[in-house]
Formats: C-alpha cells, structure tokens, sequence
C-alpha cells in the first residue's frame, strides 16, 4: 500500500468512499443511519489504537533522540511552532469576519432590532406562552430566523423569533432567562412549536455547567490533569495529555539507563512498528468505514434536502468559516512547509492526503492520530523521531482549524446581536481563542467550553451557540482536516531541526 500505483488506488477508493457516504446518506438518508455501524466500526478500532501508539512512539521517538538534553529544546520548538500557527489562523479567521460581516444586516431596515429600549423605545407587552403582544404597533420590520427579542430587566429573558404577524404580535421560542444584573443563565427553555426555523438549545444544560470558565481555569484544569489519581482511568478515558507527559519521562529515563534500558527500549520500538502495521492493515476497510461514516451523519443530518436548508440559513457565516479555514492550510501552511523545509507542497499533500480524508470523516484528531503516523513516517519520510513526538502531541494541543472557528463564531454571534467590537474586543477574542485552543485540548469538551470561554471574555451571550449549531457537524470536519494538515507540516517543520541537531552532533 505503500507504493506510488497502490497509494494513489487507495486515495481514489478513499474518494470514492467519501461521495458514496454523500449519495447514500444525501438521498436515502435511512439507509444512510442504519448503515452508519460499519463506519462506528472503523472509528472505533481506531480510537482503540490511540492510547497505546501515543505510549509506543512517544517512548519510541524519545529514547531515538539519544541524549534526554535535546528533549527541551524539541518540546519548546514545537510547542513555540504550533503557538504561531494557531495565532495565525485566528488572525485570518477575524480579519476575515470583520471584513465580510456575516451576521450583519443587509438593510438598515433590517439592522432594528428589538432589545427593550437599545434601539426602540422602551415597549411594553404581555406574554401568554411563548406569544408576546407589544402594546406598540411596530411597523413593517423585516423579521427572520437570525432575529432575537430581549425583553425585561437588565435584559433577562431572550428567544428567538420565529413568526411575526400583524405587527404586534410574534412567536418566541428558545426563551432563555438571565439573573438580573447578571450574564448568568438561570433557565433555557426549548420550544419546537411555531412556524419558522427550529433552533437547538439541547446544549442549554452543559452551557450552564461550564459557565465562569476562564483561561486560567482552564489552563489550570489541563495543568492538573497532567498528573491524574489513576493513568489506567486516564487511558480508558482517552486522555492523552497525561499520557504525553508520562511516556515522556519514561523514554527520557530509559535513555540513562544505559544496558538494563536497552532490552526495554527494543521491546518499545517493536511495538510501535506492530501497531503501525495494524494500522495498515485498517485501512483496507478505511475507504467503506469512511463512506459508511458520513452516510450515517448526512442520514442523521436528515439528508442533503435538510443540510441544504441548514447551510443556507447561515450560509455567509460557514462561508466565511470555510474561506478562513482555506487560506490557512492552502496558502499560510504550504509557505511554512516550502519556506522552512523546501519540500514540494503538492507531494507532501498527496503523502498526508490519506490521514486529511480520515480526519475530515472522523472530525476528530486524536481518532486519526495513527493514520497521520503512518502517512507521515511511509509517505512522506518523516523520521519515526520527529513523527512519534511532534504529532501526539500536535493532536492534543494544535487545533489551528478550532481557533479560527471559535474567532470566526463569536464574532459573527456578536454581528447577530448588533453588538459592536472594538479594536480592544477583537484583541481579548484574539488572545482568548488562541490560548483556549490549546488549553482547552486536554478536559471533556473541549469546543463547547474553549467557545463559552470566548464568548464570555468579550461579554457575548453564551446561548448564541445554539445559532450555528445546526451547521457545527459539518464545519467541525471541515476544521479537524486542517487540524490534522497543520499536525503534518509541523512534523515535517520539526524534522529539520532533529536532522540538523543529529547530524552536527555526529560531526562533533
């Protein structure tokens, strides 16, 4: 499989994998569920890998360093690369958003929005159910989906509009009630009924619980979970911060050992080439597990008719999601690979494209870990040190696709609001989505709490969340992808480093 005519069958068996789980859960969006298993299947025997791969080639790449001394300077070089990465990758995601406005109005018509006194005067209803009656007849306003009604005190219940009738009178739904003097959740109500588009607030109980998050708190969180109670429930859990930091003090000590160690640092190294070899033998059935996979999330998704529905109502924001995501791996990642490594961009591309399309079905980074070894060590040369240290670690705390998506949303759920950011704002947005990214890599879910986090620093309304959930599945593919392309060039960036460092020392 690794031979240039059997690698390129197996991309176009990939592809072909890909548009089958679109046709299939596209049209027949049942059949697309009910074969969603065999990708579960896939998915599941991957993730099985995680755990003892990341232990295998951390410990595997650290003890090929030699010398334990050239571990700090590694670590700091990489964590340093994937810092600057990710901080460019929000950069683009703002600079963009601010530019072309998704979430603003096209008319100042439609930029009136009901906030109980911000841009109307102060009105006056009654509220029976979910129907609100204004006192005040409120004229011929435009109204759609993107609209929100805050009413009382201190702005302390919210919904979404959903219907608009003689001027007087709308629907509301998803009503969410704040503390007085307060940005606090107190209740979130879902309501289904009602014409116009339904808006999911399921997420309304786990943003109560990761309200008052900050940066430090979370950063202190991952700080903690460096040194779990129990690395046997760490692993079960899938943790693999901890288990980073754990492989690597082993495989450094194994390196002072000196003959005792040795017998213990083969056994490591053949391990890690028998699950990379596994790994190889997955991926005969990665192009049906693929396919299989996005069949059954365009099937939940209720086929291409809803999704197509779902993009076009909030179709400039995943536009300007997509677009952002674009430059970053097409033009930002291609000029770092060819600057620093004088690689050709499009070889190096063809190498990784296995573990892209893997990463894009799976939308999860640490799930195609193995398959980014793999591609990166057999297609692309990248020396077994560099991969087995770079890219565990780059899976758990490189997420330059995630950060530009969190800027992008909370900027654009801003937009929706008429909020309006200042240049100190953006900054805040900048530095929070940056950092969480990172941070956020190593506690339980990570994007819900990385997104309250950012939202919350600039004073946004955490329930604005529920407005781009509908589309989130699919752009979170979309991300992980150049997660995962970002992981590989970094790989490859590092590899120089180790050649550069090893090959004076030899001279030395």
């Amino acid at each position: 499989m690794s031979g240039g005519k059997s690698g390129k069958v197996f991309l176009f068996l990939m592809v072909v994998g890909i548009l089958f789980g679109i046709v299939v859960g596209g049209f027949l969006p049942e059949t697309g569920k009910q074969i969603a298993f065999i990708g579960d299947f896939f998915i599941s025997y991957l993730k099985m890998l995680v755990i003892p791969l990341v232990i295998t080639s951390m410990i595997a790449g650290v003890t090929g360093l030699g010398d334990i001394r050239k571990l700090g300077g590694l670590g700091k070089k990489t964590i340093l690369y994937y810092l600057a990465t990710t901080g460019c990758s929000v950069l683009i995601g703002i600079i963009l958003v601010v530019i072309i406005g998704p979430g603003k109005a096209d008319t100042k018509e439609e930029q009136l929005k009901l906030r109980g006194g911000a841009s109307l005067p102060a009105l006056s209803y009654t509220i029976q159910g979910n129907q609100i009656t204004f006192d005040q007849d409120l004229g011929k306003i435009r109204y759609d989906e993107r609209y929100m009604i805050i009413l009382g005190d201190q702005n302390s219940i919210k919904g979404t509009i959903s219907e608009m009738r003689d001027g007087k009178t709308c629907i509301v739904r998803n009503w969410v009630k704040r503390e007085r003097n307060s940005n606090k959740i107190v209740e979130a109500r879902p309501e289904t009924k009602g014409k116009g588009v339904e808006f999911d607030l399921s997420i309304s109980d786990k943003i109560l619980q990761k309200q008052g998050k900050t940066i430090g708190s979370t950063l202190k969180e991952v700080f903690l979970s460096l040194a779990p109670n129990n690395l046997i429930k760490a692993m079960s859990e899938t943790k693999v911060l901890p288990i980073i930091v754990f492989a690597m003090i082993i495989g450094a000590i194994l390196t002072t050992l000196g003959e005792p160690g040795r017998p213990v640092i083969a056994f490591f190294h053949g391990s890690n080439e028998a699950i990379l070899k596994f790994v190889q033998l997955l991926m005969f059935i990665a192009p049906l597990g693929i396919g299989c996979l996005i069949a059954g999330k365009m099937g939940a998704a209720g086929g291409i008719e809803k999704f197509g529905l779902e993009f076009k109502k909030i179709g400039f924001y995943a536009m300007t999601v997509l677009l952002g995501l674009c430059v970053h791996a097409l033009v930002v990642l291609p000029l770092i690979l060819k600057i620093f490594t004088k690689r050709n961009v499009i070889s190096y591309a063809q190498g990784a494209s296995t573990a892209l399309l893997t990463a894009f079905s799976t939308a999860s980074s640490s799930a195609t870990l193995p398959v980014t070894i793999k591609c990166s060590e057999d297609k692309n040369q990248v020396s077994p040190r560099a991969a087995a240290f770079v890219l565990p670690l780059g899976a758990t705390i490189n997420m330059d696709g995630t950060a530009l998506y969190e800027a992008v949303a909370a900027i654009f759920i801003a937009q929706l609001y008429g909020i309006d950011l200042g240049i100190g704002h953006l900054i805040v947005i900048f530095l929070t989505a940056t950092l969480a990214a990172i941070g956020a890599a190593g506690i339980p879910e990570a994007g819900l709490v990385t997104m309250v986090i950012v939202l919350e620093a600039v004073g946004l309304p955490i329930e604005g969340i529920s407005m781009i959930l509908m589309i989130d599945w699919f752009l979170d593919r979309c991300r992980t992808t150049v997660n995962v392309w970002g992981d590989s060039v970094g790989a490859a960036v590092i590899d120089i480093g180790i050649r550069t460092r090893l090959k004076n020392s030899t001279l030395g």
